[in-house]
């Protein structure tokens, strides 16, 4: 019983505020999402960014045990990673609605799988850019140096209703992401700074691209 109770908190442990674990979880899915997506529309051949996000994602796992003075290249690599993620599910987002403009033969069962695989990388990937970017990151709110917070959750407003010195982590975030996808909008969690401000915008309007355009003409197709 107590081995078990001990294994639980360290699960637990694993998805706490500034834990590494679920940022690298996130990425390992991104990476097995963009190896389902369409050949015909990835950036290359389907196999060229799923490396590059690997060998960036090892460098990033091995930082996140050293010493603070790696922040910058910790931070720097993360921010490559995101960059390129983003830049390459924003590519298949356009080829994919070119295509479909263009009177795309793919069935409407193909045409919907693609589309539910770019608006889940988009969740995933905004939700990577808020971790990043909220406070400075997680290296810095990890050491107690955080900056202004870029994002005001209800624990703020309420600190009884969370525990002592709460702290969002990156499931927090990835909510964040999922609520702004599809609501196109904050809902619970309000953004403060440009920077918040700018990503959520940008992420509403690829997933609203991703509903409006390229779903409702897969689901046309099916009925």
């Amino acid at each position: 019983m107590l081995r078990w109770v001990h294994l639980r908190r360290k699960l637990l442990a694993g998805f706490t505020a500034e834990s590494y674990w679920a940022a690298r979880a996130a990425v390992l899915v991104i990476i097995v999402l963009q190896l389902f997506l369409s050949e015909k529309y990835t950036l290359g051949p389907s196999w060229l960014l799923p490396s590059l996000e690997l060998a960036l994602l090892i460098p990033l796992s091995l930082v996140s045990r050293m010493r603070p003075q790696a922040e910058q290249f910790q931070r720097t690599a993360a921010i490559l990673l995101l960059g390129l993620t983003n830049l390459a599910n924003l590519y298949s987002l356009v080829y994919l609605v070119e295509s479909l403009l263009h009177g795309s033969k793919a069935t409407g069962v193909a045409l919907l799988v693609n589309a539910l695989n770019i608006w889940f990388t988009n969740v995933i990937i905004f939700a990577l850019w808020y971790w990043e970017l909220d406070r400075g990151g997680p290296l810095r709110r990890r050491q107690h140096q955080s900056h202004k917070p870029d994002f005001f959750f209800p624990q703020m407003t309420n600190p009884e209703l969370a525990h002592p010195n709460w702290r969002p982590g990156f499931v927090d975030y990835l909510f964040v992401a999922f609520t702004n996808a599809t609501a196109f909008s904050p809902t619970d969690t309000l953004p403060l700074s440009a920077g918040a401000k700018l990503l959520m915008m940008v992420q509403s309007a690829i997933s609203l691209l991703t509903v409006a355009l390229v779903a409702a003409r897969a689901v046309n197709i099916l009925s």
